[in-house]
């Protein structure tokens, strides 16, 4: 079956960076748009960043230029670099994997602190 598997997050003080990585197991289907996705406390979940199959990406426009979605096919894993982070990037993330269907991770805590 198919498993994400996230990792990164933690706390940074604002201004500074972390990277996000998420990996993909249990398929040999080439996977289709890979996305990262957050949800802050009160909040709905929202779309931060896309990238398709071919490298298309597209983001949030609250992280545009401070946001670097990337992805390794031959490592079935899908990133998120994030800079000059703000508090209101304050939220839990989710990576989002499209195959035959469409698959979350477990969700990663991102706390930056003014």
């Amino acid at each position: 079956q198919v498993q994400l598997v996230q990792s990164g997050g933690g706390l940074v003080q604002a201004g500074g960076s972390l990277r996000l990585s998420c990996a993909v197991s249990g398929t040999t289907s080439s996977i289709n748009t890979m996305a990262w996705h957050r949800q802050a406390l009160g909040k709905q979940r929202e779309l931060v960043a896309r990238i398709t199959s071919i490298g298309s990406t597209n983001y949030a426009d609250s992280v545009k230029g401070r946001f670097t979605i990337s992805r390794d096919n031959a490592k079935k894993t899908v990133y998120l670099q994030m800079n000059s982070l703000k508090p209101e990037d304050t939220a839990v993330y989710y990576c989002q994997v499209i195959l035959l269907g469409s698959y979350w991770g477990q969700g990663t805590q991102v706390t930056v602190s003014s």
